[in-house]
């Protein structure tokens, strides 16, 4: 017989409700206005890093697609004149399994309009210290440039360092080498995860802040280096648990990063899918300056119940709805 209980009990769902009164209260009080938006779509993201799940459907020839992130729709409200807005719902990603990770999860995000980098950072603390109800956390942040994080760890500076560096600091083996290849934001990425976040403080936040241009996907460039996006990471210990940055509003240049994408799936032998041109539409009518930040909710929730397995804080975690 298949175990049919849930992994967790009703004590874990009455603290997680508490925590989402927690958020929803910080957003009412500051006018930030819930919203919702569709989970299907007839396009897909071109993220190299993401994949998207496909769906069929009788009433469309063409497969569609569950949303990875609310954040093409969230842009086309800002677009049409939407004051901030937060949406908290589930999505879906492909590939994505194991102690940190699952293919359908909650993902909460926001935008604020007008504001810049540090302000947003600033949010973003704030609002995991009140999910967490810790306010102790705002006092014990540690703010860290990318490049930085990488000379003080690794004695490497990530904008000149080879691959053949970027390999031997990540003690990397011949069958390593060949699955990453020469993709150098991919090593970037290994070691960030593999070798830097495991120095951060485990207690207190790390905010990693300018990633690299080469990452920046939906950010814009910072106005003082365009080597760098005007994005951020917050860790708590080796953990990731957001990501933010002020919005690339310029279309073309949105565009031609999503041509990037797509010419780099096809490099790597990934699906190349239909993009949103209604996200360049939209750019194009001119999105506000404003910046956004994405959370996942059963993150926070390992954090608060001091677990180090997403499949311990959800009722059913998807290996046990196989």
């Amino acid at each position: 017989m298949s175990d049919w209980r849930p992994a967790s009990g009703p004590e874990l769902a009455r603290r997680r409700a508490s925590m989402l009164r927690r958020i929803r209260c910080y957003f009412e009080t500051r006018d930030v206005l819930e919203v919702d938006t569709s989970a299907l779509s007839r396009s897909a993201v071109s993220d190299v890093q993401i994949e998207s799940l496909e769906v069929r459907s009788g009433h469309s020839a063409e497969p569609l697609y569950l949303h990875t992130s609310p954040e093409f729709m969230m842009k086309r409200m800002l677009a049409h004149s939407w004051p901030d807005i937060f949406s908290m719902g589930r999505v879906f990603r492909d590939d994505e399994w194991g102690p940190r990770h699952q293919p359908e999860f909650t993902l909460l995000e926001w935008y604020r309009l007008g504001f810049g980098l540090g302000d947003i950072i600033s949010d973003a603390i704030e609002l995991i210290a009140t999910a967490l109800d810790d306010p102790g956390l705002l006092a014990s942040t540690t703010v860290v440039d990318y490049r930085d994080a990488f000379v003080t760890t690794l004695a490497l500076d990530p904008t000149s360092a080879s691959i053949r560096e970027l390999t031997t600091a990540a003690n990397a083996d011949a069958d390593l080498i060949a699955a990453i290849g020469s993709e150098r934001d991919d090593w970037l990425d290994l070691l960030m995860s593999t070798r830097i976040a495991p120095e951060f403080a485990r207690d207190s936040l790390t905010i990693v802040r300018h990633f690299p241009a080469s990452q920046a996907a939906l950010a814009r460039t910072c106005p003082d280096d365009a080597s760098v996006a005007d994005r951020f990471e917050v860790f708590m210990g080796d953990m990731e648990l957001c990501n933010g940055y002020v919005e690339l509003t310029d279309a073309k240049e949105q565009f031609a990063r999503i041509a990037d994408d797509q010419s780099n799936r096809q490099r790597r032998g990934r699906a190349v899918r239909p993009y949103d041109r209604r996200l360049i539409d939209a750019l194009e009518h001119g999105l506000p300056d404003c910046a956004g930040v994405a959370v996942g909710i059963e993150r926070l929730q390992m954090i608060h119940e001091k677990s180090d397995d997403i499949r311990n804080v959800i009722p059913f975690p998807f290996e046990k709805i196989q």
